[in-house]
């Protein structure tokens, strides 16, 4: 969604409840992109676990594919979920 700067001032709750829902905003001055107003979420890399799941079953599936393969030992660092998220 682009929003101009004049839009943003007088709609400011509906651009905002449009960027909480996910939507991206471009803010636009004189119609030129100036800067990009981005979901939290996306901002903070996290994903829904859906979406990661089906990432990694793609490239699960592209792995097949090509005839890569890894040994699990070589991802094996010691860390658990709660790790990583700290």
């Amino acid at each position: 969604m682009d929003v101009a700067v004049r839009e943003l001032r007088n709609h400011t709750s509906r651009v905002v409840s449009a960027i909480e829902a996910g939507e991206p905003v471009v803010l636009t001055v004189h119609g030129r992109p100036a800067a990009d107003i981005i979901p939290r979420r996306v901002a903070s890399e996290r994903r829904p676990g859906d979406l990661l799941l089906a990432d990694l079953n793609a490239i699960s599936a592209r792995a097949a594919e090509l005839g890569a393969e890894s040994d699990a030992a070589d991802f094996d660092v010691g860390w658990t979920t709660d790790d990583l998220l700290s």
